[in-house]
């Protein structure tokens, strides 16, 4: 059975569009004339697999998404895309291990980049007291958990602002990667609560930095949250791992965590 694939200037003109680049911007940041990456855009020049990447590169393009124009082109995938559980990234996964188990007793969880769970460090486990059980079956889905009515979302306090938060890095993620699982999942999860008044009020003039508040064991518990990403990787998958953590916004969210914990206080 034959397979149609899309032309390499396709695929390219296609992400210069969503770069909001014209032809002349990218050719004079990738150093090609304006002449050759037109003619590479409408198929009249076969580029090389080092043009390929350097115009990529300008492009910003996802390094999944590398791989697809380097086939499309004819050329062989450069980049390994491995499971994360694969015996070579053995030492990728113990450095999450080290730097999940070092956020205790604050939560932290591993996600790919579809925002499912792939590793925890299992603390703070009643923040998800009350939350349907389908929703914290492998896979956990961090977006859909969080904002979906029989998950988190009764409990924050802030969800209009929390819920404006994570669409917006949801659509950001769309915007770099066209990904289509991260576009039906912003179909799907727009959709909860968007009726509701409290899922509808924005973030305050003086907020610098959103937090997350959610109660947890009859108190309202505020948080931070940082994101970690691996620099310079050169495997897939590696490419889209991120570690969120949640840190105490204040004191008395630092003593609840820690009495739950049974941890002494600091």
């Amino acid at each position: 059975m034959s397979v149609e694939t899309i032309p390499v200037g396709d695929h390219l003109r296609e992400w210069r569009r969503r770069r909001r680049m014209s032809q002349l911007d990218l050719a004079c940041e990738a150093e090609v004339s304006s002449r050759h990456l037109s003619f590479v855009e409408t198929g009249r020049a076969s580029p090389s697999r080092e043009m390929i990447l350097r115009l990529a590169e300008q492009l910003e393009v996802p390094m999944r998404e590398r791989n697809v124009l380097l086939v499309s082109a004819g050329y062989a995938p450069v980049f390994p895309e491995r499971s994360f559980d694969a015996p070579e990234l053995a030492a990728a996964r113990k450095a999450v291990d080290v730097i999940l188990e070092g956020l205790k007793p604050f939560p932290a969880f591993a996600l790919d980049r579809h925002w499912n769970v792939v590793a925890s460090n299992g603390a703070l486990p009643q923040l998800f007291d009350g939350v349907a059980p389908e929703l914290i079956a492998a896979p956990i889905n961090a977006v859909r958990v969080t904002l979906h009515p029989r998950g988190l979302a009764p409990r924050i306090v802030n969800l209009g602002e929390w819920r404006g938060h994570m669409l917006h890095r949801l659509r950001h993620q769309i915007d770099l990667t066209a990904d289509q699982t991260l576009i039906d999942l912003m179909a799907e999860v727009q959709g909860y609560g968007a009726g509701s008044p409290a899922a509808r009020k924005a973030a305050g003039p003086a907020e610098m930095v959103i937090p997350f508040r959610v109660r947890i064991a009859g108190e309202v518990a505020s948080f931070l949250t940082t994101t970690m990403v691996f620099g310079s990787p050169v495997e897939v998958s590696l490419s889209e791992l991120a570690i969120e953590s949640f840190f105490p916004a204040d004191s008395e969210t630092d003593a609840l965590v820690r009495r739950l914990a049974r941890l002494p206080p600091t």
